[in-house]
């Protein structure tokens, strides 16, 4: 199964403020140890939501809205995707990140294919797994050019 670990954000994640050499020493050996446990599928941190944007979608009309966001309790400040083989694997992962500051981390189950039943069709399935093929063709060159 896959699940997104979902970092939120704090109020110094959405001052911009950066993690100090020590967390980030520590991060890359834990990120390592899920690399090569054949865990971690990607992860990455977010910046502040002052440089984002939200869109609001009703019915034709497309409202964009320039960040910075409220509540920040919930605001997304990085993440992971992991292939475990249960959600108690995932929290075993979890409770060993290197996380000491009262953060509160969320795991989330990522849909699979199957969970969509009778209601992905062969086509939509094929289409499906076109477009993850092409997406990580796309990853892979982009990466390559780098």
């Amino acid at each position: 199964m896959r699940v997104m670990v979902i970092v939120k954000a704090n109020k110094d994640s959405e001052a911009g403020v950066l993690p100090q050499r020590e967390l980030l020493e520590k991060m890359g050996k834990y990120n390592e140890q899920l690399v090569k446990a054949g865990v971690m599928l990607a992860g990455d941190g977010l910046q502040a939501s002052s440089k984002g944007k939200r869109v609001k979608f009703d019915g034709d009309k497309r409202t964009v809205i320039n960040g910075p966001f409220s509540n920040t309790k919930d605001l997304i400040a990085g993440f992971w995707l992991w292939k475990v083989n249960s959600m108690d694997d995932a929290v075993e992962w979890l409770k060993r990140a290197p996380f000491d500051g009262g953060e509160e981390l969320e795991i989330r189950q990522v849909f699979e294919a199957a969970d969509f039943g009778d209601q992905l069709t062969p086509e939509l399935r094929q289409q499906d797994e076109r477009l993850r093929a092409e997406s990580q063709e796309a990853a892979d060159r982009s990466r390559k050019s780098a």
